[in-house]
């Protein structure tokens, strides 16, 4: 009789969640209290799921750093205002320059689109308020 355990079986998937190729910029900072200046980064997101991401990195993680991860999303918030999404967890696997993180916690949050305006000189101001 065959074994029919699907455990052993490495074609099938046993992952709980569904996994999105999405490939994005990615920007990291290794959440260390100990560390003046706390390691970060840039790499690219390769997929991610609800419970981790799978990414990219300019240099080699550590396994069990947590993590904070900021990913510019590509969808927009009522068509218009731009999403970062931002997740905070741990790194659970790493193979090079590849690590993959459990995420712990995650929200989206509103973005810039253009730079700051800049504070107009005092000429400008008066010729403004002159009108």
């Amino acid at each position: 009789m065959a074994d029919t355990d699907k455990r052993l079986d490495l074609s099938v998937e046993r992952r709980s969640t569904k996994r999105f190729p999405i490939e994005r910029e990615v920007f990291y900072k290794i959440l260390d209290h100990r560390a003046a200046a706390p390691p970060s980064g840039a790499g690219k997101t390769l997929d991610i799921s609800s419970g981790g991401v799978l990414f990219e990195t300019d240099q080699r993680l550590h396994s069990g750093k947590r993590v904070e991860l900021s990913v510019n999303w590509p969808a927009l918030l009522e068509g218009g205002c731009p999403l970062k999404f931002v997740a905070f967890g741990r790194v659970v696997r790493v193979e090079n320059t590849v690590a993959a993180m459990h995420i712990e916690q995650y929200e989206f949050r509103t973005r810039r689109t253009k730079e700051m305006p800049t504070v107009p000189d005092k000429a400008a101001f008066s010729a403004l308020s002159s009108l």
